[in-house]
């Protein structure tokens, strides 16, 4: 059966570019996906699948039975752009003015929905369940992934496989990880109150800008004196603002951040820590306090033995001289939620070729991706969805 999927799929081929190109024109931003969804939706409902809508907001969940008893597969893609401007010279560019898909999230949705549809066509032999997870919202904070799971996405799904693909890997490559494969994401927003005044007279004031300085070599400690150096964890102070004029102390100091860990032991030494500076840092100059501490996004955690399959099924179709073992990215997805509640597998496939300037990174306005990367990423959910429908253990 897998070769007559593989051939349907190259088959569809052509429709899955058109649909792609369809969404990268018209791209949405997170939260506020609304034809987006319809249209995903729509084509659902021709295949014959059940459809449930504005799941955990605007998300799309499409529920193929097989003809067969047995376990549930969950599959994910991601429909949300981002807000740049697009500068790739492709036929296909976007037509919203300061909007464009550069992350391939317009591929990733036209990749499952040819998965649905071939999949739908062999129904009566597949013994299971496949969900067809279509999420709205990756790139914000907070992402769509987590209400969808409060709405019930994952309900009676036993495993969960994601996929993304790369501009900044050549096409015809899988990159696969087990463990920890992202950094979980938190942010941090600070604002210090002093007591303004003239430059000429500091010893009447409480100075933002000093304590705030001061505070942002304090925070250095964080990861060298208080994270186990097996631990790898990055704070970064990305916003600091405060005064306008030469002779004039200001009032405030705002200060905005991120953290990255992988473990949640370090995230939590690092977040009960932070605060901790902060306010004694605050409390030794006199200033005031607004502290803000996010934990937006965790860790992705593959599942060591559905990696092994990933990895086995990659080598499979690909070769073993071609599949590799990633390392971790600093990058954080909303996909970790997930594997919060199952075992889940996510997954890199290659999609770069110098030949069309599709090497340009992620969130570039000049980010272009090779669409054969849909046929790749269409064979990886295929066969693992049905080698776990399979496997009896």
């Amino acid at each position: 059966m897998l070769e007559k999927l593989y051939n349907r799929i190259q088959e569809i081929y052509p429709e899955l570019v058109h649909i792609r190109r369809e969404f990268h024109m018209n791209p949405e931003l997170s939260h506020q996906e609304v034809n987006t969804p319809k249209k995903v939706a729509e084509y659902l409902t021709n295949l014959g699948i059940d459809v449930q809508t504005a799941v955990g907001g605007r998300g799309v969940v499409g529920t193929l039975i097989g003809g067969k008893p047995g376990k549930t597969v969950g599959l994910r893609a991601d429909f949300d752009a981002l807000p740049i401007q697009e500068e790739a010279e492709v036929e296909f560019k976007s037509r919203i003015p300061g909007v464009m898909h550069a992350c391939g999230h317009d591929l990733h949705t036209a990749t499952l929905l040819g998965v649905a549809k071939v999949l739908s066509e062999v129904k009566d032999e597949i013994p299971g369940t496949i969900k067809f997870i279509h999420q709205f919202a990756e790139e914000a904070t907070p992402g769509g992934a987590k209400p969808m799971i409060e709405d019930g996405c994952l309900d009676g799904v036993d495993i969960i496989y994601g996929a993304h693909v790369m501009s900044t890997e050549p096409l015809g490559t899988v990159s696969v990880k087990e463990g920890y494969f992202s950094s979980a994401q938190d942010d941090f927003n600070i604002v210090i109150h002093g007591k303004g005044g003239h430059g000429s007279e500091p010893h009447l004031t409480v100075d933002p800008l000093v304590t705030g300085s001061q505070l942002i070599m304090n925070l250095q400690q964080l990861v060298s004196r208080r994270v186990n150096p097996q631990h790898p964890a990055v704070v970064t102070v990305g916003s600091f603002h405060s005064g306008g004029a030469n002779n004039i102390i200001p009032d405030t100091a705002i200060i905005k951040g991120t953290v990255r860990t992988y473990s949640e032991e370090a995230r939590t030494i690092i977040e009960k820590a932070m605060e901790q500076i902060t306010k004694t840092t605050c409390e030794g100059t006199g200033a005031g306090l607004e502290y803000e501490y996010i934990r937006d996004c965790p860790s992705i955690w593959n599942d060591p033995m559905e990696t092994e399959r990933v990895a086995k099924i990659a080598t499979s179709l690909f070769g073993s001289e071609i599949v590799k073992q990633s390392e971790p990215m600093n990058g954080s997805e909303d996909f970790a939620f997930y594997q919060k509640e199952i075992p889940g597998v996510y997954f890199i496939v290659g999609g770069g070729n110098p030949d069309i300037n599709a090497t340009y990174p992620h969130h570039h306005p000049k980010f272009n991706i090779d669409e054969r990367s849909i046929i790749d990423i269409s064979n990886m959910f295929i066969t693992a969805t049905l080698d776990y429908l399979s496997d009896e253990k």
